[in-house]
């Protein structure tokens, strides 16, 4: 069933998705969303562990359209039912963003904000591009920032260690202090179901998990804490409120984690999502 219209005929926002944010503002899905996959009881309930036969193994699971995880910026309602090629509105994240492009950060929209964050949106693949300083813009620009010097941050080891800061929900994965993977953006634990920060271990992988609770994919699973793991997502790591206690990432990137990691490699979770 399409969403409903307003009195002009334009399709109305969908609000089912809608960004929490304090006081008055709430953002949207800029552009409409097939309704996403329930989200599995990864805080709850560990997984039963058994060694997946070689022909299972051999599976591959199934990869969504690439559409399926875009980038798609949450806007105001207003801006999501009509579309503008730039606009008015001042984003939550606007002094972040006006200073990673070095514009005035004063945190106001102006027309010449608009049209350099626009710019950046369009560079990036994020949409709608219309120069709002969104949260999926500013994850964009944390994932950029990181790509400096992320390393700071995690703990050296000799081995392989899966890094996971919750404060900027990215993650990547070092080798004797030295990056070999990411940093990608990720979707972690929702309030109460937080994912569990410290030292843990990969312990089981099951590249085709199913959650039977949920009838959910979790395709390339790597348990590192109970019920916990990393997998890949059939839709936007940037929509809230966050996942069950898992780390979710985007099936490309979930794929490329699972040919870097082996059962026994260090993970570390640390910090807290805002």
């Amino acid at each position: 069933m399409p969403p409903p219209a307003d009195h002009s005929g334009v399709l109305a926002p969908d609000m089912t998705q809608a960004w929490p944010l304090s006081g008055a503002q709430r953002l949207v899905p800029g552009i409409r969303q097939v309704p996403p996959q329930p989200d599995t009881p990864d805080q709850a309930l560990a997984p039963e562990v058994y060694r997946p036969s070689a022909a299972e193994d051999a599976l591959e699971p199934v990869a969504p359209p690439p559409s399926s995880y875009a980038p798609v910026e949450y806007v105001p309602p207003a801006d999501a039912a009509r579309a503008p090629a730039c606009t008015a509105s001042t984003g939550p994240y606007q002094k972040q963003v006006e200073r990673w492009l070095k514009l005035k950060a004063d945190g106001r929209q102006s027309a010449a904000d608009c049209r350099a964050i626009k710019a950046f949106q369009q560079k990036q693949g994020i949409r709608p591009a219309i120069g709002f300083a969104g949260p999926v813009t500013y994850a964009r620009v944390r994932q950029l920032q990181a790509l400096k010097d992320p390393e700071s941050l995690c703990p050296k080891r000799p081995g392989r260690v899966a890094c996971v800061d919750l404060k900027r929900q990215l993650m990547w994965v070092t080798k004797a202090g030295k990056r070999v993977f990411g940093p990608v953006p990720v979707r972690t634990g929702r309030a109460g179901y937080g994912t569990r920060a410290g030292w843990h271990k990969i312990y089981w992988r099951h590249k085709n998990h199913y959650s039977t609770l949920y009838e959910a994919p979790m395709p390339y699973s790597q348990f590192f804490n109970g019920g916990q793991a990393f997998h890949g997502i059939y839709g936007s790591v940037h929509r809230p409120p966050g996942s069950h206690g898992c780390v979710n990432l985007t099936f490309g990137d979930a794929k490329k984690l699972w040919a870097v990691l082996r059962s026994g490699d260090q993970v570390y979770v640390w910090g807290r999502k805002p």
